[in-house]
């Protein structure tokens, strides 16, 4: 008989039990998978930037789209496994993608790890969570489209805070703190501002001077104008998507109290088969949200084996079916129909 939650077993000690052999990273998977999501990266771009037929602009512009956000979402998994088990990965993407996107890793380590914390979760101290179901359904709309600016974001931390900080101790105070951190939660400061590593700070001048590299050799006519907007423009419509992605990743009920465990899985969204396009809008293993909160160490490329695993294992009564959604759509309709029944926290019920 499957033993459930109700049994007295939890279901993360379920979930590992049933998953343990999924939990090593292979590491030919990670680099061939960022190499060919970088490659179709810069060449959607190129061919975007460079073709006169518009369905063909068009069509690599969303391969470039696509494949910008597939590589960028690494971030994520290189907060989630150690550099022995992936040698020179960390490294190779900070290359490849972090520097040359100016969103290098030190923006998500030491920032998404405070999200697994079970007392902090869902909390005011969470740098990845606020009661957006508890928002307007306008100010929800504003949102998601504010990542829109997001490459605007990065340019000017990148080309104007950055080297301005290191002559300003106050402002590198604040850079550290507030702005080297991809968080949704504007009251955010990360804790380890005294401990900035020597590879964090490499990573901050390698953006600064890549940043002015680009600047410099559009204004002096050496990369043409219409590449770098299509770049920006690329960029800016993959931030949008993961934004969106954002909205689905949660319920976004809790309005601030500690969670328990149960509540925590319960307000995260797993959106896996029959749904295919989530492979798409949520890349890296990002559409198992739910399941990697239960296992945060279980590498991208398992979680869809593993919730294979866990769908088929557990009863029926187990609270794991309950996490999943049907697609991008509905799980975003729900929460702007959710947004638009609540009084807003600042206006009194009637």
């Amino acid at each position: 008989m499957t033993k459930t939650a109700s049994d007295g077993v939890g279901l993360t000690k379920q979930a590992y039990g049933l998953a343990q052999d999924l939990m090593t990273p292979n590491a030919t998977v990670y680099w061939a998978d960022m190499l060919v999501s970088v490659a179709l990266m810069w060449g959607g771009v190129v061919v975007a930037a460079t073709t006169s037929n518009l369905a063909i602009g068009l069509a690599a512009g969303l391969v470039g789209v696509l494949a910008l956000y597939r590589a960028l979402s690494f971030i994520h998994e290189l907060t989630h496994i150690r550099d022995d088990e992936a040698p020179g990965f960390r490294l190779g993407w900070n290359v490849l993608v972090g520097v040359p996107l100016m969103t290098p890793s030190l923006m998500y380590e030491g920032v998404h790890n405070v999200h697994h914390v079970k007392d902090r979760f869902g909390t005011a101290l969470d740098p990845e969570y606020l009661p957006l179901s508890r928002f307007t359904p306008f100010k929800l709309a504003g949102f998601l489209f504010v990542a829109l600016l997001a490459p605007l974001g990065v340019i000017l931390r990148s080309a104007v805070l950055v080297p301005l900080s290191f002559v300003i101790p106050s402002l590198r105070r604040m850079v550290r703190g507030r702005l080297s951190a991809l968080m949704i939660n504007p009251d955010f400061v990360r804790e380890d501002v005294d401990r900035w590593r020597r590879e964090w700070v490499i990573q901050d001048i390698a953006c600064w001077l890549w940043s002015w590299t680009v600047i410099g050799a559009t204004i002096a006519g050496w990369l043409p104008l219409r590449g770098v907007l299509t770049g920006l423009a690329v960029f800016a419509l993959a931030t949008f998507l993961n934004q969106a992605r954002t909205l689905a990743a949660h319920h976004w009920d809790n309005d601030g109290g500690k969670m328990t465990l149960d509540e925590q899985f319960l307000d995260s969204v797993n959106v896996p088969p029959p749904n295919v396009l989530s492979a798409l809008w949520a890349p890296v293993g990002l559409r198992y949200h739910a399941l990697h909160h239960l296992l945060p160490r279980l590498p991208y490329h398992n979680l869809g084996k593993a919730h294979a695993r866990l769908a088929q294992a557990l009863g029926a009564d187990s609270i794991y079916h309950r996490a999943s959604e049907r697609g991008l759509f509905p799980a975003l309709a729900d929460l702007f129909r959710r947004a638009g029944g609540k009084v807003p926290a600042d206006q009194p019920a009637r």
